[in-house]
């Protein structure tokens, strides 16, 4: 658990497959950044994979990470970014498999409360 102004928080980074099912799962803590998390989440991606990301794993070093394991990585760039990288809002929109699978998180914990 990291300590924020919020208090105690926790984030979870999820690696799912086109199908929307949990590959590998990372806990930190709430005030750590979503890259440095990337290089253990992305270890097991294979060559030819895309790699769909939002912006906050936009950093050179993710990217390259995983385009040296031959997979692409289709992550936004940052408004901060001076260079230009190949982006397909098309395939963007798979994204959408990994927000399905945190709702359904959500929703098994509002079905079973501890």
């Amino acid at each position: 658990m990291g300590r924020s102004r919020g208090g105690l928080k926790t984030k979870i980074h999820a690696l799912v497959d086109a199908e929307g099912r949990p590959i590998r799962i990372e806990l930190t803590a709430g005030q750590a950044g979503d890259a440095p998390a990337a290089a253990t989440l992305l270890a097991d991606v294979r060559p030819g994979a895309a790699v769909v990301a939002d912006k906050a794993y936009d950093t050179d070093g993710v990217r390259d990470f995983v385009q040296e394991r031959g997979a692409w990585p289709n992550i936004p760039p940052r408004s901060i970014r001076k260079a230009t990288f190949s982006f397909s809002r098309w395939v963007y929109r798979q994204r959408n498999l990994v927000e399905r699978f945190f709702n359904r998180i959500k929703d098994a914990r509002h079905r079973h409360p501890l």
